[in-house]
């Protein structure tokens, strides 16, 4: 692995097998699961157990997940360990009212010794590597991410990643990463430590492992429509150099990739497209277009594989040259 290695962050409803397998081509150091559902593993639900396949193509490759419960993770955590993940991830920064909101996820950081309680009983049942991914704290008044790295250390994890966001942030505002320089060098600390948040940019990524130090980087709404980006960033971290500008039809073929990988991972020509439209709107190559409003709604709307390649090729006609001038 590269001394500044890049990690795609865990992310619902994104990182499925088909953005991982995207991801990884283009350099990602690590990869990801969606985060999973400890109860509903228990429980052995379909839709649940199906987020557990995993390939050698995607190594190394974590599967998170989260709750409430010391007992059900545990129960969960060696139902995932059969799966054979390359280590286990611990979600404690979910911020999203129906996973904080019922003390799992961000939650949990209104409920340390819980979270401890969680986190030891996960690293006792089974035999991978256990990390976990939390957020500074969470509001203002709570910043206790300091503290906090050092007790999950002491329950057993492997590394940390920090989101440099509150719960009462969401995704708001801007991701301080100055605690996460603190908990990076913290002398008391000896587990590698990710920092998450706003890397979005090759200068932002370079920055970060300059000024903070940090192991690793994990990089999350960044890759929306953009898996290429940790090709960007690892160029730039190797070289010091940009690379080229690429032309828009070569970023369109990948984005229709993407839509095909999902279809076929789904099995269901709507849903997959469904699936892969926040990757549609939230895609570089369309952002910045003279009106194109309309053109973006239609893209949105579209249900079938025809329509939307059709007015990826219409936006490549009409577009294309401007973006490249």
């Amino acid at each position: 692995m590269s001394a500044t290695p890049l990690y795609l962050a865990p992310m619902e409803d994104v990182t499925d097998p088909a953005f991982r397998l995207l991801c990884k081509r283009f350099g990602a150091d690590r990869v990801y699961t969606e985060f999973v559902n400890a109860d509903a593993l228990v429980r052995d639900v379909p839709s649940t157990m199906r987020k557990l396949q995993i390939n050698d193509a995607e190594r190394p490759v974590g599967i998170q997940i989260y709750g409430k419960d010391a007992a059900s993770m545990a129960d969960a955590a060696r139902i995932v360990e059969a799966a054979k993940p390359d280590f286990i991830d611990i979600n404690f920064g979910c911020p999203v009212k129906k996973v904080a909101g019922k003390g799992a996820g961000a939650g949990l950081l209104r409920d340390i010794p819980r979270m401890l309680e969680i986190t030891r009983a996960v690293v006792n049942a089974v035999h991978v590597p256990v990390t976990a991914k939390t957020r500074l704290g969470w509001s203002d008044e709570e910043k206790i991410i300091v503290s906090l790295a050092e007790a999950l250390q002491d329950c057993g994890i492997r590394e940390l990643a920090i989101h440099g966001r509150t719960r009462a942030q969401m995704y708001s505002g801007e991701a301080d990463w100055s605690l996460i320089g603190e908990v990076k060098n913290n002398p008391r600390m000896h587990i590698p430590i990710t920092g998450n948040g706003d890397v979005t940019t090759p200068e932002r990524a370079k920055e970060c492992f300059d000024r903070y130090g940090v192991d690793a980087i994990m990089i999350g709404r960044g890759t929306f429509g953009c898996p290429w980006l940790f090709e960007d960033i690892r160029h730039y971290l190797d070289t010091g150099e940009k690379l080229p500008a690429r032309s828009m039809h070569w970023c369109v073929e990948i984005l229709k990739e993407h839509v095909k990988r999902s279809i076929e991972w789904i099995g269901d020509e709507r849903k997959g497209i469904i699936h892969s439209r926040r990757h549609f709107a939230n895609s570089p190559v369309f952002k910045g277009l003279h009106d194109f409003k309309q053109t973006r709604i239609a893209l949105l709307r579209a249900e079938t594989t025809d329509e939307v390649f059709g007015i990826m090729d219409e936006i490549e006609e009409k577009w294309g040259a401007d973006l490249q001038e």
